[in-house]
């Protein structure tokens, strides 16, 4: 533990924890063991951070926060696993983000650029990329992986061991219990495709021709009659030459354990 003059004198440290010089701890705070904090990261009042947790630098992790707690799978048996965040991530009131379990990798990934709205909930062993969003209230269960560019709506539940691609969109109040390919919006309980995120897709500067060539592909895969087979065939033969970015919809679909949702 370092002499940080930015650490609130209410605050509760651990002697194993390592805090960078310029990270502020506010009032209340409890850090637990082999915790360590990167530079320019800011814990406002009451944040908790159970233990085993690398945060990197720049996060902003707000008031009630529990990071880095034991997981709440019932096989857990108290195994030293941990919890991974990256750079530059806002974990707003009353998240929760566990640590693994050792029936998978032992660790949980947060990655970085992410916004984790009020009550998210990242269970054991979740990997969640760059630049997502998690709106209000969105429950991801354990095993889950989570791409980059995602947006969850709010009040949705994900069921464990899906994946979630890049670029995808979720709606609010949706259920997923298979897995959600790159670049499609989902929306229901149970949740279904009903389009690509043509929107999002924009925001980024992507062209025409991209754009349509993967909207072409949404309607090989949805709208056509086809099996899984027929359309990554078609997918590959007809829009692959030209538009390279429909081969993350090809992996998506080709690296699906649980089925895509329809």
């Amino acid at each position: 533990m370092s002499n940080n003059e930015f650490i609130h004198p209410t605050a509760i440290i651990n002697a194993s924890a390592v805090i960078a010089a310029d990270a502020k701890i506010g009032p209340y705070c409890i850090i637990g063991p082999n915790v360590t904090i990167g530079a320019g990261t800011q814990l406002h009042s009451h944040v908790v951070v159970g233990g085993y947790t690398r945060i990197g630098e720049h996060n902003e992790i707000f008031q009630f926060a529990s990071v880095g707690e034991v997981c709440q799978d019932l096989k857990y048996a108290g195994e030293e696993t941990w919890l991974e965040i990256g750079d530059h991530n806002k974990i707003r009131e009353h998240c929760s983000l566990h640590r693994g379990t050792v029936q998978d990798h032992g660790i949980t990934k947060i990655g970085s650029h992410n916004l984790l709205m009020v009550n998210t909930h990242i269970a054991h062993d979740c990997v969640v990329g760059d630049h997502n969003i998690f709106a209000n209230n969105v429950g991801v269960a354990g095993h889950v992986h989570v791409g980059d560019y995602v947006i969850v709506g709010g009040n949705s539940g994900i069921h464990q061991f899906c994946k979630i691609d890049s670029y995808s969109m979720i709606g609010g109040a949706s259920l997923i219990v298979k897995d959600v390919p790159a670049y499609v919006m989902v929306s229901g309980n149970p949740a279904h495709a009903f389009a690509m995120n043509v929107e999002g897709m924009r925001r980024k500067g992507w062209s025409k021709n991209v754009i349509q060539g993967l909207r072409t592909a949404f309607k090989l895969i949805y709208k056509e009659g086809l099996t899984t087979e027929q359309a990554l065939e078609r997918i590959r033969a007809e829009i692959l030459p030209e538009v390279a970015e429909v081969q993350l919809l090809i992996d998506s679909l080709e690296q699906s354990e649980r089925g895509i949702v329809r």
